[in-house]
């Protein structure tokens, strides 16, 4: 039985969980990371300045940040399936309902709840499943799988754009409401749990979470993630603000999907071959630098460099971040060390937005917001230079304690 599970490991069959990874977050965030595309439309309509509407957003990403960790856990000990189905369940009647609020508020509930629960259901457990089904093409897998978000951002922002233009916000919510159902109950039909079942044990997580490397790791995770959630909401906004049209602004938020991708994917590979801490460490660097360009430059031609250098080197980070907690810990229980370290990114996405909101509205520009950004995700990247790969010892300790 144990040769039989081993053959399974790095098979074809392991390749349709990855397909299946891909689209689910080509679905899940490329509608979420839309959002820039409705902030304009739905803050106008219901006469809300930039904070209050920023935390639509806002809320969404701290709920499926804060509730990774149980999703997790969840998908570890039933499997990935259900837990997907339920994504499906929540995103299109999130959305659907979403476009039949009157007050502002009304969507904290709707979207933040909907396609928030629809995020956790689908990025932890999906991740941590591909992370169980190889050995050897790990980091690649992982890597494409989520280089699913990169493609549905390039193509979801600006076919966003387009709805609105043509249907209203509303009625882009409840097309893209119903096409999301449908893709992710495909999807869910098609993923099946790893051949050795990962049970997550709470002594096994409370053991890593207090080891130095998973403190540098949440600490730096909580910093640089305010980097990566500020241009999704605002730099379509800003953009048209320079005179830049409705799809064109939205189309950079698309570019920095599109740029995400060569990040995620080519890393992915290079650290099957040269590892991974190295190349993580220098992809926070650069999404802390890459604001500089934001802040030192003007017109749509910069901005479309600031996307790309921004793009690559967040796809960079999210495409390791799960390689580097299974090359830290092991695979097993990857799922609840995966959402226990994503919590940080969930404080990052219900502060981060809003604060750049009020700064905005407060300074009465972007540059102090992206300043901000930049500055923060540097000191992320100063916190994790120590990190290194654990004694040889630390994971079979770690496998002893389930």
């Amino acid at each position: 039985m144990k040769q039989l599970r081993n053959a399974q490991i790095d098979s074809p069959r392991a390749w349709i969980t990855v397909a299946s990874a891909f689209m689910s977050c080509f679905t899940l965030f490329g509608v979420a990371y839309s959002f820039g595309a409705f902030f304009r439309p739905m803050g106008k309509e219901f006469g809300a300045s930039r904070m209050p509407t920023a935390a639509v957003f806002s809320i969404t990403a701290g709920i499926y940040n804060a509730l990774g960790a149980p999703a997790g856990h969840l998908s570890d000990r039933y499997g990935p399936r259900p837990v997907l189905l339920a994504a499906a369940f929540f995103m299109g009647t999130g959305l659907v309902l979403t476009s039949r609020i009157d007050r502002l508020w009304i969507g904290y509930l709707t979207y933040g709840l909907g396609v928030g629960l629809g995020g956790a259901c689908c990025y932890v457990p999906m991740v941590s499943v591909v992370g169980g089904w190889f050995s050897r093409w790990r980091n690649t897998a992982l890597g494409i799988s989520v280089a699913g978000i990169g493609c549905g951002t390039l193509a979801m922002a600006p076919l966003a754009a387009v709805l609105i233009d043509r249907f209203g916000w509303r009625g882009a919510y409840v097309i893209l409401g119903v096409a999301s159902a449908l893709i992710l109950v495909i999807c869910a039909l098609l993923v099946e749990p790893p051949p050795a079942h990962m049970q997550a044990a709470r002594p096994r997580l409370s053991t890593a979470v207090r080891t130095p490397n998973f403190a540098m790791l949440w600490v730096s995770s909580l910093l640089s993630s305010i980097a990566i959630y500020v241009p999704f909401v605002y730099l379509p906004e800003f953009a048209h603000d320079q005179g830049i049209g409705r799809v064109a602004a939205a189309t950079l938020v698309g570019l920095i999907g599109g740029a995400s991708v060569a990040g995620r994917m080519i890393l992915g590979v290079v650290a099957d071959r040269t590892g991974i801490m190295w190349l993580y460490k220098l992809c926070t660097l650069a999404l802390g630098l890459s604001y500089a360009v934001w802040i030192l430059t003007s017109g749509y031609g910069w901005l479309v460099v600031f996307a790309l250098t921004m793009g690559a080197a967040y796809g960079g980070m999210v495409a390791l971040a799960p390689a580097v907690v299974a090359e830290l810990f092991g695979v097993q229980g990857l799922g609840a060390l995966l959402g226990t370290l994503y919590t940080s990114s969930a404080i990052s996405a219900l502060v981060g937005p809003p604060i750049a909101g009020l700064v905005i509205d407060r300074m009465g520009g972007y540059l102090w917001a992206a300043a901000f950004s930049g500055a923060v995700c540097v000191i992320g990247f100063f916190i994790i230079i120590p990190l290194r790969r654990a004694d040889e010892t630390l994971a079979p300790r770690l496998a002893e304690a389930d």
